[in-house]
């Protein structure tokens, strides 16, 4: 299912157990307890129920199947924070789960303590080699699995906050900072293209989404080499984008016309005219150098027709990823600075690609219920690259694949141009 290379030792193990786990209790802290129940929408998920979820996978996949005398901390657990496992048994509904009241934070944090005891002391344990090469492989997923969680409830936290007209910040902004100067203008870098090896190679994880490795042909194309930002988005807008039904997919000019957009998500005019953006440090001026975010495949497509290119193909994005420097995320995209080569590919807003999610050539679902993580989304959804603000240092490569349907924009999601070379 995925490829994995650990030490054999316990305790670094253990480790990077606590930190993960650790960090995920970090980013509720700024949060009441009202913040962590409430849910904004069906596709986000309230973070009592992500601290939960996260804290059930270690105890069903790990202590379940490896800890001696197992009992499970509350038996109604294994149904209200189950998310998609059909294979486990029977789920609370999705769009319900902010009306979990019970249990409260108290009881989840408690919940979580207990398994972490417990695993604490299964690492330690001296189990068969066999049982520990299961554990090594299981823990790596789920804290991966962790970390994926780690960024939607980010996400999830920045919907919720805000629905409210008080406009709440999660944090308030850093304080100024010398920054080097804005990139400008970007322009476009040539890549040659030919046949390339597309998928993960290496002894570290990866999901098995990303498998197996194959060859793939390319034909020459150009990158553009930041993102499109705020002021150019805003051209688009103000050159009515979202009034040409010539621009868009015939699904996303219907998507637009039946939900009146005119703008992306978190963006708002005030009185006077001027544009705002509701950002985890609440509601700010709209910086134009600043990368767009919070685009739907379908407003990421239009843009590109707009603009006289189009998305990339993820095999063209990463060709073009490997070798650049990875980032990690300060809650919102930053601009893109002065340098060659291809900048904000990592750290920024994940990049919509004009390829469905599908799998790879030879793919194999592994069998149960940790087979259902990736494989069985693999319809009507379209990939995405890079990674975002919000994703966990440590958490991007170059072959990670993302999906979300092209109506998704609650995700810190941007766009890149690309265009075949004249």
């Amino acid at each position: 299912m995925h490829a994995i290379h650990t030490d054999a030792a316990s305790h670094p193990l253990l480790h990077h157990y606590q930190r993960v786990r650790q960090h995920s209790l970090q980013l509720a802290a700024p949060l009441s307890d009202e913040d962590c129940g409430a849910q904004s929408m069906p596709d986000a998920s309230p973070v009592k129920w992500h601290l939960a979820h996260t804290t059930w996978f270690f105890e069903t996949f790990i202590l379940e199947t490896l800890e001696h005398g197992f009992a499970p901390f509350h038996p109604a657990f294994r149904v209200l924070f189950n998310s998609y496992y059909n294979g486990i048994g029977d789920k609370h509904p999705r769009a319900q789960r902010g009306l979990l009241t019970r249990p409260g934070m108290a009881q989840v944090r408690a919940y979580r303590a207990d398994v972490d005891a417990r695993m604490a002391r299964l690492l330690e344990a001296g189990l068969a080699p066999a049982q520990q090469q299961q554990l090594a492989t299981l823990l790596t997923l789920g804290l991966e699995h962790e970390q994926q969680h780690q960024e939607l409830l980010l996400t999830d936290v920045k919907h919720l906050l805000a629905q409210s007209a008080l406009f709440p910040a999660y944090l308030e902004a850093p304080a100024a900072r010398a920054v080097a100067a804005p990139a400008g203008k970007g322009g476009w870098i040539a890549f040659d293209g030919g046949l390339s090896e597309i998928g993960y190679a290496g002894d570290g994880f990866c999901f098995d989404n990303e498998l197996p490795r194959h060859q793939q042909f390319v034909a020459p194309f150009e990158l553009a080499s930041s993102l499109v930002t705020n002021g150019e988005y805003l051209a688009f807008i103000d050159a009515g984008g979202y009034r040409n039904a010539s621009l868009w997919l015939a699904e996303g000019w219907d998507w637009v016309r039946s939900q009146g957009l005119a703008c992306p998500l978190y963006w708002r005019q005030d009185d006077a005219g001027n544009w705002l953006e509701f950002t985890l440090h609440g509601l700010q001026p709209l910086d134009p150098e600043l990368p767009a975010s919070h685009l739907s495949l379908f407003e990421a497509d239009a843009y590109a027709h707009w603009a006289g290119a189009r998305l990339p193909t993820e095999a063209e994005w990463e060709l073009a990823a490997h070798g650049v420097p990875l980032q990690c995320g300060q809650l919102h995209p930053a601009a893109a600075v002065s340098g060659a080569g291809l900048r904000q590919m990592f750290g920024h807003c994940w990049q919509w690609t004009s390829s469905s999610y599908a799998p790879y050539p030879g793919y194999r679902t592994a069998p149960g219920a940790l087979g259902e993580y990736n494989g069985k989304f693999m319809l009507n959804q379209y990939v995405l690259r890079g990674s975002s603000c919000a994703t966990p240092a440590g958490h991007a490569r170059a072959s990670y694949r993302n999906f979300f349907p092209a109506g998704a924009r609650w995700q810190f999601t941007g766009l890149r141009l690309a265009r075949e070379v004249d």
